[in-house]
């Protein structure tokens, strides 16, 4: 006896092969049968017809870590069809936590079910909450370095680098599933590549994956691929590059040779692939702007540096002299923090200045200043084009580089991309569409790609034995429906969704039912 049959759908494996009409067999947390199943007696039935039956999308590169344990429903990766959120990206993971390392501003003001400094202590708090999607999750090098040494613009000695290393072992031992990178911010900006090589051999010997945001995403975009592969290159760890893009105008004609560092890196063995999200505009904190010496010693001395009259004239000259004039009509403002700056959430930020009565750069370091670094922006900086190669390539995967949202609760009062609800049924809709890759291969990269890069066993495949995470979706209506303006709405067309067999969406709708787990 059956569980749970899917009837009359059709069935893309995951594989990448063309799709056919197929039953899907469910007991327990496992699929038992694919194919004709209609004398197969079962407790529930789906009727499945005229829809897409797929595996449970992986949504590599995450940031909900902290958001599963206060909104485990995960609406809006749900309602995307996202059974697997790969967490502890960038360099910011929600554990171990140590002294004086802080969690990041967006995770830093919420109020959560318990405390906990390792990751063991984390994973009982996961697994009390029991969210709806599975987890992995990835220790930040950020995370470990502010733990070790504080936020100081300087090479960790050897003591503080074999702490690292220690703690990374232990996080990894207790449930983390590979090491990330988050270059471009502190303290990880100040980090040699030999302190990074360093922790990628602990990461290589426990047999996990290594994921980098890198120090460059502009001018040193292809010296930065070179710096992050060569981390797989000299320990043998499998590489990934996070959200891969060219940032910058002058910048766009670089992703040829971007990708020819990555495919010959390919062909010598080593083991690298890329995520990437179908927007043209990345999202992150406002100070990103701010030069790298500023960003040093943590958030009580960058704000002493932007309070300080004197320091402040030197940050906002040396933001101007590495802007380009026209660059400011390529940022919106996005989350805010003070209440006579809510006004501004979702606003050009060239309206916002004229509001404000100041320049650009001023509006900048007035909303860092008074939002005590907890503005989040959006920069339209990227080309189109350039993301459909990106996306199309057969190496690169997708993620929403998003935490999770919902149109309620705790999480619904921020202004986030519109990424965190619509990144896969965007893609989605491309596909169907025909402006991208076909749907088999779309789902491929959604599916079986993710799950072998970060070593999901039995995930990713419809097939016999595997673990029952299942997609039912409409192909006339699947969409995303957020956007900059107004983000909060979740995805259209996404009916069923199975996590480790369990039926946590049913018909559009969320049932209180979730079956996720670490997957370590």
């Amino acid at each position: 006896m059956l569980d749970l049959k899917i009837t009359g759908g059709t069935l893309y494996d995951g594989l990448g092969g063309s799709p056919r009409l197929a039953d899907v067999g469910i007991r327990g947390e496992r699929i038992t049968d694919v194919g004709d199943l209609a004398q197969a007696e079962s407790r529930a039935t789906v009727d499945a017809a005229g829809k897409l039956v797929c595996p449970g999308f992986i949504d590599a590169h995450s940031h909900s870590d902290t958001y599963l344990l206060i909104e485990p429903t995960a609406d809006s990766k749900l309602y995307q069809g996202i059974t697997t959120e790969v967490v502890g990206n960038c360099g910011a993971s929600a554990a171990p936590l140590h002294e004086p390392y802080r969690l990041p501003s967006d995770w830093l003001d919420k109020t959560y079910p318990g405390v906990w400094h390792s990751v063991a202590e984390y994973r009982q708090l996961l697994e009390a909450a029991q969210p709806a999607p599975n987890t992995v999750l990835l220790i930040g090098h950020n995370t470990l370095r502010a733990g070790a040494m504080g936020y100081d613009d300087r090479p960790a000695t050897d003591e503080e680098l074999v702490v690292m290393q220690r703690r990374l072992v232990q996080a990894l031992d207790e449930g983390g599933a590979g090491f990330s990178t988050g270059l471009a911010y502190a303290p990880g900006m100040f980090a040699p590549p030999e302190e990074v090589e360093a922790l990628g051999r602990v990461t290589a010997a426990a047999g996990k994956i290594y994921t980098s945001h890198m120090r460059s995403e502009g001018r040193r975009l292809v010296e930065a691929v070179r710096e992050t592969i060569d981390v797989g290159r000299r320990t043998g760890c499998r590489v990934q590059v996070s959200h891969l893009k060219t940032a910058g105008k002058g910048n766009w004609g670089l992703i040829d040779a971007a990708l020819a560092e990555i495919e010959a890196a390919r062909r010598e063995g080593v083991e690298v692939a890329a995520d990437r999200y179908p927007y043209t505009a990345s999202c992150t904190d406002l100070d990103i702007l701010f030069p790298d010496w500023a960003a040093s010693g943590g958030r009580a001395a960058v704000l002493a540096r932007l309070r300080d009259p004197d320091t402040r004239r030197r940050m906002r000259e040396d933001i101007l002299n590495a802007r380009a004039e026209d660059y400011w009509a390529s940022v919106r403002i996005g989350s805010t923090s003070h209440p006579e700056n809510r006004r501004f959430k979702g606003q050009p930020l060239l309206d916002v200045a004229r509001a404000l009565d100041m320049a650009p750069v001023d509006a900048v370091l007035h909303l860092t200043d008074s939002d005590n670094l907890m503005t989040s922006a959006f920069f339209f900086t990227m080309s189109e084009a350039n993301m459909w190669k990106i996306l199309e390539r057969p190496y690169v995967m997708f993620g929403s580089d998003a935490s999770l949202r919902a149109p309620h609760g705790p999480l619904s009062h921020d202004h986030p991309h519109p990424r965190a609800y619509g990144s896969f049924t965007r893609l989605l809709r491309a596909a169907l569409d025909g402006k991208t890759v076909p749907v088999a291969e779309l789902v491929r990269k959604a599916t079986a790609f993710p799950a072998e890069q970060f070593r999901l066993t039995d995930r990713g495949v419809l097939a016999r034995g595997k673990f029952a995470d299942v997609v039912v979706l409409d192909p006339a209506r699947v969409r995303e429906r957020a956007d900059f303006g107004d983000p909060h709405q979740l995805s259209d067309g996404v009916e069923h969704v199975l996590v480790n067999g369990v039926h946590t969406l049913a018909r559009g709708k969320i049932t209180g039912q979730r079956g996720g787990r670490l997957l370590a």
